[in-house]
């Protein structure tokens, strides 16, 4: 680890950080790298040129899949100290599935639940930065920008039937199988956890990766 990923490390929850060593050692394919290089190239032009980074990771529900890409993607830039906003959305509004804020919470993060329906998760991930706010909306909710965002689609379902994201001047698919498929079975939690870690790896990789350029 270098000085800079060491300073970074010391801003983390303690709990956090063996989840973030993990992450780290985790393989991620060539395939998927190629996938990624896309969204790495669009927060390098983005923190190149000063312009205000957003991206907004979008699924059916905005319950599993995105709000884990939603919080490993600040986390991920907090780290190595660049300058984006993270965001989450859908097509429809459901909730933050309780399996995957278990999961949040057996990865170190702190959270704190706000309401009974429909409720507001509060996240945190360090000390000195301000918690995530999680909840389900539709992408375009007042909480999300209206334009000038990468759309960020991490489920098939989403990428297809969602053809146009208004306001959205890039639009990268970059999706992930669904740990709901395990909901119910023995699984369930080590495949919501499985998941967690590879969007925790890529996230990672495509900082880390914008961090050095």
């Amino acid at each position: 680890m270098n000085l800079v990923q060491g300073v970074a490390n010391m801003k983390v929850l303690d709990p956090l950080s063996v989840s973030i060593e993990n992450a780290g050692e985790l393989s991620i394919p060539e395939e998927r790298k190629a996938i990624l290089n896309t969204l790495i190239d669009y927060i390098r032009s983005g923190t190149q040129s000063g312009k205000e980074v957003n991206l907004n990771f979008i699924c059916t529900h905005n319950s599993r899949r995105s709000q884990f890409s939603q919080i490993w993607a600040q986390v991920a830039a907090y780290y190595y100290g660049v300058e984006i906003n993270s965001f989450s959305g859908g097509v429809e509004v459901t909730e933050f599935n309780l399996r995957a804020v278990a999961s949040v919470e057996r990865f170190g993060f702190e959270v704190e639940k706000e309401g009974d329906v429909n409720p507001r998760y509060s996240v945190k991930y360090s000390k000195r930065a301000q918690p995530l706010i999680c909840f389900s909306k539709i992408f375009d909710d007042p909480s999300n920008p209206k334009e000038n965002f990468a759309a960020v689609m991490t489920c098939s379902h989403a990428d297809e039937n969602c053809p146009f994201i208004p306001g959205a001047e890039a639009r990268i698919p970059v999706r992930y199988d669904d740990p709901k498929t395990f909901d119910g079975t023995d699984l369930e939690s080590s495949k919501y956890d499985e998941r967690s870690l590879q969007i925790a790896a890529e996230m990672f990789y495509v900082f880390s990766k914008v961090s050095t350029f």
